[in-house]
């Protein structure tokens, strides 16, 4: 049996295993982001001491990790985080640290396009091509599978960074939240992800009552996000996951948005009859990420 490392790097934690796939973990751990010279030797003594408890050597690892990131493989920096707004991680050698004096094969990417790859492989999006995954929480981001590999370029999507137009209520008034965004305020994340909500409401998203007026603002500006990947993308199927989306009512309302700011535009009964069986949740809930490190794993072992 191929044994593979999955290393999902997180703002707060790094969730490691080590096992045949997504479904048959052998080993699993969590270990604090703290530093990165802290943190990443411990996620590579983790899957070290799984894979010599199972008895065999690793045959790939695949990590999916916030960023952004450097994914030119042709790079002498591959796999370094590039500026991020996590303190001390700008310039971290995620990938070098990780398989220091290790001879097997590696894949990094994004944990939203690892997600993605996720979802298409085995989950919510199996079957749909082009795929695309958003995750809304602290932030929001975003990863797509085209031709059945995650999309690179110039760098990664970074999808939660798009213009979104403002909302207006019935009386023609504009939304005038400035946005939180360091960036750009008024993105997508920067109205929208779990941080906006918090600020706008001035109290935590868990706290807000679903008939809160804040909620329709939130659909609003997901919508608009969406409404624009949609026009851009054309995916068969959008995975939307995150820890905003545990609201069981905010799906509906997305659907409802989604479904106005196309304006039939698009004439497929995905985006209108059937916007509820297009835009879904994730089969792998909050373990996406880890799910599409494996994912990551075994595609760069040439087994998937």
């Amino acid at each position: 049996m191929a044994l593979y490392g999955a290393v999902e790097g997180g703002g707060t934690k790094f969730v490691c295993a080590v096992g045949g796939g997504p479904s048959d973990r052998l080993a699993t751990a969590r270990i604090p982001t703290t530093t990165p010279a802290e943190t990443l030797p411990r996620v590579r003594r983790f899957l070290l001491d799984a894979a010599a408890q199972v008895g065999q050597p690793l045959t790939a690892i695949g990590i999916a990790t916030f960023g952004p990131i450097e994914l030119d493989r042709q790079s002498p920096r591959y796999g370094y985080m590039l500026p991020t707004p996590k303190p001390g991680w700008s310039g971290a050698p995620v990938v070098a640290t990780i398989t220091a004096g290790l001879d097997l094969p590696v894949a990094v990417d994004t944990d939203v396009n690892g997600a993605a790859l996720a979802e298409y492989r085995w989950g919510a999006a199996q079957g749909y091509d082009p795929a695309l995954y958003v995750t809304v929480g602290t932030g929001i981001g975003g990863g797509v599978v085209i031709g059945g590999a995650p999309l690179h370029g110039l760098l990664h999507p970074e999808m939660g960074h798009i213009a979104v137009p403002r909302a207006r209520d019935a009386a023609g008034n504009r939304d005038e939240f400035a946005g939180i965004c360091p960036f750009h305020g008024d993105c997508m994340e920067g109205m929208a992800a779990g941080g906006a909500l918090a600020a706008r409401a001035g109290r935590p998203a868990d706290d807000l009552a679903p008939d809160d007026p804040v909620w329709e603002l939130e659909a609003h500006y997901l919508a608009a996000g969406l409404a624009q990947h949609i026009l851009v993308l054309s995916p068969q199927r959008i995975v939307l996951g995150g820890g905003v989306l545990q609201q069981a009512h905010l799906l509906p309302r997305i659907h409802a948005a989604l479904r106005d700011q196309l304006r039939s535009y698009i004439v497929r009964p995905q985006v209108d009859a059937d916007v509820s069986s297009y835009v879904v949740k994730p089969h792998f809930g909050d373990e996406a990420g880890l799910a599409g490190a494996f994912a990551l794993a075994m595609s760069a072992a040439g087994s998937a």
